[in-house]
């Protein structure tokens, strides 16, 4: 059973409004802003509906933007004491549904990723673009072709010696040492908005995402979706190798590499990021 209900309209503009979807076991928070073709943002595991800011300012003049918080990441909630991200795209459809949006472009950071590539797996005619930022989502990196061992294990040493250090420094690792050093007032805006799920076992749910990585560059690209990956070169989260060989491996993608610049590009340079995104967006409407 799904219920929804809008909790608060922007009465000056009637292009902004917030709600709570009730879906199996959890709340769903949500925030719809702008009009036009639907944007929707799903976020990392740092992050909630308020880490696309940036991109909503940018794009709600011309997109209706839907930014969620994935089920247990406030303030969205969850009856069950650990989420279970299998039902993270369940969640996105029902969101989806009632809010009556059609067809949709997706864009998926880290963590959101795999909500939306098994959204886009199961509804492939339902989604006119997909984005993947900083992540493969559910694709088993053993199954990347393209990916060299010794490109992966070159990365993972580098990355484990960055990660040391942001630890060293109580840096967020997917903020990254950069946007700390060049960006402060940044990087304490993304602490905080992770601080809302301080709640949240996240290392739990990294190992159910870790066990749903079953996928193969051949799903995504027997899906047909136009496909942009968005890879930053300083990533120490997700293995930027592992990015640029998906990309390679499914035909007509996208693939742009974004120099200086960590695990979350849409927050720490927003402006390259957005560029890209709107890039996509025109040749989607041109294509369509």
């Amino acid at each position: 059973m799904t219920l929804g209900n809008h909790t608060r309209q922007d009465a000056a503009s009637g292009l902004r409004a917030t709600g709570r979807l009730q879906v199996d076991g959890a709340q769903i928070h949500y925030e719809v802003s702008g009009q036009g073709p639907a944007l929707v943002f799903a976020h990392g595991l740092g992050g909630n509906h308020m880490s696309w800011w940036q991109q909503v300012g940018h794009f709600r003049d011309r997109f209706t933007c839907v930014t969620f918080s994935h089920r247990g990441f406030a303030p969205s909630s969850v009856e069950a004491v650990h989420p279970d991200p299998r039902q993270y795209a369940d969640d996105l459809a029902a969101l989806i549904d009632y809010l009556q949006l059609g067809q949709v472009c997706l864009v998926g950071q880290s963590m959101g990723g795999w909500t939306v590539v098994e959204y886009c797996l199961e509804h492939p005619r339902r989604v006119r673009g997909l984005v993947l930022s900083a992540t493969v989502g559910s694709i088993d990196l053993d199954r990347i072709a393209g990916l060299k061992p010794a490109d992966l294990s070159a990365w993972l040493q580098a990355s484990e010696k960055s990660v040391a250090l942001c630890r060293a420094q109580r840096v967020h690792q997917a903020a990254g040492l950069r946007m700390a050093l060049e960006q402060p007032a940044m990087h304490l805006l993304y602490q905080q908005i992770d601080e809302q799920a301080r709640d949240l076992d996240k290392e739990v749910l990294r190992g159910r995402l870790r066990a749903m990585r079953v996928r193969g560059p051949a799903d995504i690209a027997g899906m047909g979706v136009p496909l942009l990956v968005i890879s930053p070169q300083e990533d120490i989260v997700i293995p930027p190798p592992a990015l640029r060989a998906l990309a390679s491996e499914v035909p007509g993608t996208r693939f742009v590499e974004l120099p200086e610049v960590g695990h979350s590009p849409y927050f720490e340079k927003a402006q390259v990021f957005n560029q890209h995104l709107g890039d996509f967006l025109r040749d989607l409407d041109h294509t369509g």
